[in-house]
């Protein structure tokens, strides 16, 4: 496991499935610079358990009794803006998945996907990510589309063309890792375009970055 700007990341996980929560226990300890903070099984003290934990990254699950994961994350959104959410799922529930990234998740995992995988997306929600499928990232793609332009395509961001490269696969629902492949180019050096990027944008994440180019045009002339 490479290491992450040597933080280690404090990690919180929601969810009712006891073989889960171990599961991902026995997976951060033996992973460098990730620790389980702590895991609970409801979100029925939710702000508090994140005010007493103060995690780096919240781990949590879309079905769960009480309040659901969607529900959980409108609700940490409230005093919690930037706080990290990547999403856990049984299954590919393509409306659950979409209705958890619109109230504010910033990714997902599915469950029975290799353990792995996890390490790689909590790595990169935290550095700004945000991963998912190719079906979910044009159905969040196409809902950003529905916002009309305000600003004309030359306001100067100051982008450079290779951001602008980056910017646009960002556009495209296209994960850090499947951007590198595309432009030839390191997992380290995505994370320094993109960095750049959201300083210029004024944003702090994907999210806000892909609303924020399409609504002002942006990328018009790449696009």
């Amino acid at each position: 496991m490479k290491k992450m700007d040597n933080k280690t990341l404090r990690i919180i996980i929601f969810d009712d499935n006891a073989n889960v929560r171990e599961s991902i226990a026995m997976l951060l300890s033996t992973t460098d610079n990730m620790i389980l903070a702590a895991s609970y099984d409801s979100c029925k003290n939710l702000i508090a358990d994140i005010e007493s934990v103060k995690p780096d990254i919240v781990l949590m699950d879309i079905d769960m009794p009480q309040m659901t994961g969607i529900d959980a994350v409108k609700l940490l959104r409230t005093k919690f803006a930037s706080l990290p959410v990547l999403m856990l799922t049984g299954f590919e529930d393509d409306d659950k998945v979409f209705a958890s990234l619109c109230a504010g998740a910033n990714g997902y995992v599915l469950k029975n996907a290799n353990m792995q995988y996890l390490i790689q997306y909590i790595d990169e929600v935290y550095h700004g990510g945000a991963p998912m499928t190719p079906v979910i990232a044009r159905k969040v793609l196409n809902q950003f589309t529905k916002l009309q332009p305000t600003q004309q395509p030359n306001e100067n961001y100051n982008l450079s063309i290779r951001e602008k490269e980056v910017l646009q696969l960002l556009t495209k629902g296209k994960s850090y890792k499947m951007i590198g492949n595309e432009m030839h180019i390191s997992y380290e050096t995505v994370h320094s375009h993109i960095r750049k990027i959201y300083q210029k944008l004024q944003v702090n994440s994907v999210g806000e970055a892909v609303s924020k180019t399409i609504s002002k045009n942006i990328l018009k002339t790449l696009l």
